[in-house]
């Protein structure tokens, strides 16, 4: 049953692969038409070689005018036949890496698309693996495919009319032994897609391990975590030399298994020919010839055999790359959903229920009321839904049940991009891409001018550390921010937000990596711009969020204290113990 599933994978993946291809259809006939130019050519030049032995009768008696027509004509043949391969060589190329390109942007929008909830479970190395790695062993399997594949077939395919055309006798000699070719080869690549499958598996695991070693050495080499690292890198690379082991091994007995096979068909068809020579019926030039389409008939073999095996491996890889393309995206929105122009900054949440695992309750029956303006404040233990009650007001994840409106509308039927457009978010986790410091901060307003993006860098404080770099805010930050502190890629992200000043804010710990002295100048900078602007603020530091309208207490995904600043204190509750564990003398 499970070799039946293979089969059956096996196939549907190749279907796959035939409708990537089924796009460049032109350069695949152009193809085949030059793979059959070149065949025909190729074996014309042993006719002509035999042509030309037979014109050597013996000492004294060799025909030079006839052999040097027959020698022009060979060059003229071996010219075409190599300006048809390379056309024929750019056809495969240009099909190709079409393919290859269409599959990997067909990913990466794919990965656009995806839920935060499958980014969320699933290891990214592993689907940088699979895009990267996975796409170049796919590209080389079917580049050989269509490099040799058709040239193969049609070699011998052309090869067995050719002797028939000179002698059947010796051409049923060659079919004959030919089926071995085809029994080796097949036993062995029956083999080889499960133990390429496994190797391509244990290549994405490792890759997402030195991902993830890499992207947190400093964390890695604090805690002295570098020989357990190392040997769960040893552990995994002792799984992928064996699978690469098992699966080479296996491919690599293909070639020596077929030459052996054309080598009986080589000598079968020298002794036979040899024979028939002897008696008569055949002419040395004609054995020559034979000969020589034995070669040219058995080295398809090799390279099919070959090709298979590779195929084999490309398809491994391919199928693991369409398990990523056919992936659910994310629920689109409705076609009748509200493009929000016009936002208010009311929100409000109506028995909202909410769970990552199913078997793992967290946010339960939540109520929440927001007026236009309003700043409120989020507060409560680690794992509380602090961030979890973001990632639905953001709608990053889907409410099980309940409803979350903005501005009178339920957020489901609300663009994404509008809803999102809507708040500016500074988290806790800053991110930066690789370009300027100009473009980093424009991200959210790319038509941003250059005096309106260092007045957002000046609000935020950044504007300072920007100047003295080398060159200012034309400066490349490297890979997340290079070499900048945590705090000052905080302070761009917060530049970020003030340049695109939206209608509310999401404010995760936006300042837990800043100075005591710095966030006091922030404080500011928020309070301004938070006037008028529904404010969501979340802190573990009470001393950030006195001045909120409204401060939230949470604990265990229900809202257990609500309040302003006083209210709460005087309340002796909860939140009272908090703020006294935090200022207590």
């Amino acid at each position: 049953m499970e070799k039946k599933e293979k089969r059956q994978k096996q196939k549907e993946t190749f279907k796959k692969v035939l409708r990537y291809i089924k796009k460049y259809w032109f350069y695949l006939i152009l193809s085949i038409l030059l793979a059959v130019i070149t065949v025909v050519l190729t074996l014309y030049i042993p006719i002509l070689i035999g042509d030309a032995v037979d014109e050597i009768v013996g000492a004294g008696h060799v025909d030079f005018a006839a052999i040097f027509v027959i020698l022009k004509r060979m060059a003229v043949v071996i010219l075409a036949t190599a300006a048809a391969q390379w056309v024929m060589n750019l056809c495969n190329n240009k099909m190709t890496y079409g393919v290859v390109q269409d599959i990997r942007n067909e990913a990466f929008q794919k990965i656009e698309s995806l839920p935060i909830s499958y980014l969320d479970a699933h290891s990214h190395g592993d689907m940088v693996s699979r895009i990267i790695a996975d796409v170049d062993q796919f590209a080389d399997g079917l580049l050989m495919g269509f490099t040799q594949f058709f040239t193969g077939v049609m070699t011998i395919v052309g090869t067995l009319l050719f002797m028939l055309s000179v002698n059947a006798g010796i051409t049923l000699v060659v079919v004959g032994i030919t089926p071995l070719s085809f029994v080796v080869a097949g036993f062995i690549a029956k083999r080889t897609f499960s133990m390429f499958q496994l190797q391509s598996e244990t290549r994405g695991e490792q890759t997402s391990l030195v991902d993830e070693m890499v992207g947190n050495q400093k964390i890695v080499q604090a805690f002295g975590h570098e020989k357990e690292a190392l040997e769960r890198f040893d552990e995994i690379n002792g799984r992928l030399e064996k699978a690469s082991l098992r699966a080479i091994f296996y491919s690599s007995t293909t070639n020596p298994s077929t030459r052996f096979i054309n080598s009986l068909v080589y000598a079968g068809v020298g002794v036979t020919g040899a024979l028939f020579a002897i008696q008569g019926r055949l002419s040395v030039g004609q054995l020559t010839c034979f000969l020589n389409y034995a070669n040219q008939y058995t080295k398809p073999f090799n390279e099919i055999s070959g090709v298979v095996t590779e195929l084999q491996n490309a398809l491994a890889c391919a199928a693991r790359i369409f398990e990523l393309i056919e992936e659910e995206p994310e629920k689109p929105d409705a076609k009748d959903a509200v493009v929000l122009n016009e936002v208010d900054g009311s929100v409000a949440m109506q028995h909202v229920y909410f769970s990552y695992l199913p078997n793992q309750k967290l946010i339960e029956d939540f109520n929440l009321n927001v007026l236009p303006g309003q700043r409120v404040a989020i507060v409560g233990p680690t794992g509380c839904g602090k961030t979890t009650m973001i990632n639905l007001l953001m709608r990053f994840y889907d409410t099980d049940s309940g409803e979350i409106d903005v501005s009178g509308h339920p957020i489901t039927e609300i663009t994404r991009d509008s809803l999102r457009a809507s708040y500016g978010m500074v988290l806790q986790e800053t991110w930066l891409k690789h370009a300027t410091i100009r473009e980093n901060i424009a991200m959210g307003k790319p038509e941003a001018t250059k005096e309106e993006i260092i007045e957002a860098a000046k609000a935020s404080h950044a504007h300072g550390f920007i100047k003295r770099l080398p060159e200012g805010y034309d400066t490349v930050l490297g890979e997340d921010g290079g070499s900048l502190s945590q705090g000052q890629k905080q302070l761009l992200c917060i530049a970020r937000v003030m340049l695109c000043l939206p209608p509310m804010l999401i404010l995760d710990e936006a300042t837990s990596s800043i100075d005591t002295r710095t966030e006091l100048k922030i404080q500011n900078a928020f309070a301004k711009m938070m006037e008028g602007r529904t404010s969501f603020i979340v802190a573990h530091r009470l001393s950030t969020i006195q001045e909120a309208d409204v401060i939230l207490v949470m604990k265990d995904g229900k809202i257990i204290e609500k309040g302003n600043h006083e209210e709460l204190l005087a309340a002796g509750g909860f939140y009272a113990t908090l703020y006294q564990s935090q200022f207590a003398v």
